[in-house]
């Protein structure tokens, strides 16, 4: 069988998996190696507190992997999306898979598959899986959709290929990319997303590997891609601007009844609604400005590398 020419980086992010890294390697590794004439590994290690690296070094030399690996040490531990930047700005491939974790749930062919997309004309194509959501994904995905300032729309992925040229556009916008995937679907590249069966319906949902810092990386999310924060400060402004209005109303139609409220209600009440709707009016204005201010964070670096250590099989 002949194998592709072109060199493969394969971008792995790894904290705290000493107990799947081997069974990772051992689905994807095999794949590489029949299919592609030379590639590499490029592991990030974001701040692993076990024994992931050892588990890892000790699995090549066992096994006598002969490709590139290299292991990138972060400072200390910075999350998915810094971890996966420097991991790609280090790899040199002229494809590049991102593996945001190395829980497998597919058949080892949907790499190759993957690959295949890639060559009918895509930049950047990811496998997802068809199995269940956790409910909170389900509902990040649909608030991000329905806000988003972009046309194209996200959903969950497993892993993504990407082509240099993708790459480089992503660079060309900016030095940091806070979330790949948005950027990846917005960056004006052809994508596409093959689906798959999971071996297992509730593997996503079981699987705490992907938890971590969710929760943080939706919040950043909403903010940098999404205008829900200035929609929800507008909307809360138009409710409190309607209760300033209908107190205003009742006030008026106070002097031509015979009904005396409580004294000062009325009074506290319209100046209590007519300030929150300038504190929401100008929210609404701030969110505004800074949506154009973190455009220009968006060109700085925002990762620290300790060192990048070269795996040599003896």
């Amino acid at each position: 069988m002949q194998k592709e020419k072109k060199f493969i980086s394969l971008v792995v992010y790894l904290h705290d998996v000493e107990n799947y890294i081997e069974y990772f390697l051992d689905k994807v590794l095999p794949v590489c190696d029949n299919h592609f004439q030379e590639f590499e590994i490029v592991c990030v290690d974001d701040g692993c507190t076990d024994d992931t690296i050892k588990v890892l070094k000790e699995y090549i030399e066992k096994k006598q992997i002969k490709a590139m690996v290299n292991v990138v040490r972060m400072s200390f531990f910075q999350g998915l999306e810094s971890a996966m930047n420097a991991g790609r700005d280090i790899a040199i491939g002229d494809f590049v898979y991102e593996f945001d974790d190395i829980f497998v749930d597919y058949e080892p062919d949907m790499l190759l598959k993957v690959y295949e997309k890639l060559l009918e004309g895509y930049d950047i194509v990811a496998a997802r899986s068809k199995g269940k959501l956790r409910l909170t994904s389900k509902v990040f995905y649909a608030i991000y959709n329905a806000t988003s300032r972009a046309k194209g729309k996200i959903g969950p992925e497993t892993f993504r290929l990407v082509s240099r040229r993708a790459i480089n556009r992503i660079k060309s916008i900016g030095q940091y990319i806070p979330y790949r995937k948005a950027v990846y679907m917005n960056c004006g590249l052809k994508n596409t997303t093959i689906s798959y069966e999971s071996k297992d319906k509730d593997a996503r949902v079981k699987n705490k590997i992907v938890t971590s810092e969710r929760t943080a990386l939706a919040l950043d999310s909403f903010i940098y891609f999404t205008n829900a924060m200035e929609k929800i400060s507008a909307i809360l402004s138009g409710v409190f601007l309607f209760v300033t209005v209908c107190m205003g109303v009742y006030v008026i139609s106070d002097f031509f009844n015979s009904n005396k409220p409580v004294e000062g209600w009325l009074s506290t009440m319209s100046f209590l609604a007519l300030g929150f709707f300038g504190v929401f009016a100008l929210l609404t204005i701030i969110l505004k400005y800074l949506s154009v201010m973190l455009n220009l964070i968006f060109r700085q670096q925002r990762y620290l590398v300790a060192d990048i250590e070269k795996i040599v099989v003896k």
